[in-house]
């Protein structure tokens, strides 16, 4: 029979390891003197090139953190960060990814907003691809996630290819969470997400729930004009005669 403290022991050692392991790797971090202006995160960040070459970042950034990241700039209105990779792959001896961002003051919404206008990835400093982005944008104070991010058009916050160099590349982002202006206590502050408040769940739940309101009240209304016969035949009477334009 086991002992109690071994036991004890033993489901000690299971929780702290359910814990280490729902625990992930911090963000990037990018420093200008004692000030964070770059937080940068995802769960997979990947390319793929001409169709076939697949670049696998996450590690080389989040963990062993095997990147170069000193040519970033931050301002007020413009932040770039800039990902500097040696030989990530076999076939391509340095790669450099530029994420450009925008803090603008809109005056409808009476307040800034920062947006990722565009992604550019730099080849052996020869061969440039751009990308427009499409949906990544929140107030000024708030960072930005999005479950995924890339060049698919099934994904709700898209890279669009600028240019003929960016045909060749494919983006899978994932868990994306970005922030460039506005950072306190080195921490990424709430996020805006890319997913509205109505899914496409929702809609298709709301879509239902019409059609089916509509049938109902259809149904109701051919009963409520359902009317009674107010004529009967008397047996000791004549026979009932009803005309036919009643």
């Amino acid at each position: 029979s086991r002992r109690t403290d071994v036991v004890a022991e033993l489901r000690r050692q299971l929780m702290a390891a359910e814990v280490e392991d729902s625990l992930s790797y911090p963000p990037l971090n990018v420093t200008t003197g004692n000030y964070t202006c770059i937080l940068f995160y995802a769960s997979n960040f990947s390319l793929k090139v001409n169709r076939s070459v697949l670049i696998d970042l996450t590690n080389a950034t989040f963990l062993i953190q095997n990147v170069d990241f000193s040519a970033s700039e931050c301002s007020d209105s413009n932040t770039t960060l800039s990902l500097k990779y040696t030989k990530p792959v076999n076939g391509i001896s340095s790669l450099e990814i530029r994420f450009l961002m925008t803090n603008r003051f809109y005056g409808v919404s009476a307040r800034k907003w920062f947006t990722l206008d565009s992604v550019e990835i730099v080849q052996d400093g020869e061969k440039f691809a751009k990308f427009n982005v499409s949906g990544i944008s929140a107030p000024a104070e708030y960072s930005f996630h999005c479950q995924l991010v890339g060049t698919s058009n099934l994904y709700p916050a898209r890279l669009v290819p600028s240019n003929n160099e960016a045909k060749n590349w494919d983006v899978f982002i994932s868990k994306l969470q970005i922030q460039g202006f506005n950072i306190v206590n080195n921490q990424f502050s709430y996020a805006s997400d890319c997913t509205g408040f109505f899914t496409p769940g929702i809609w298709m739940g709301l879509v239902t729930s019409i059609i089916l309101l509509w049938i109902l009240t259809y149904g109701i209304h051919m009963i409520m004009q359902l009317t009674t016969n107010n004529r009967f035949d008397d047996p000791k009477g004549p026979a009932l005669s009803v005309p036919q334009t009643e």
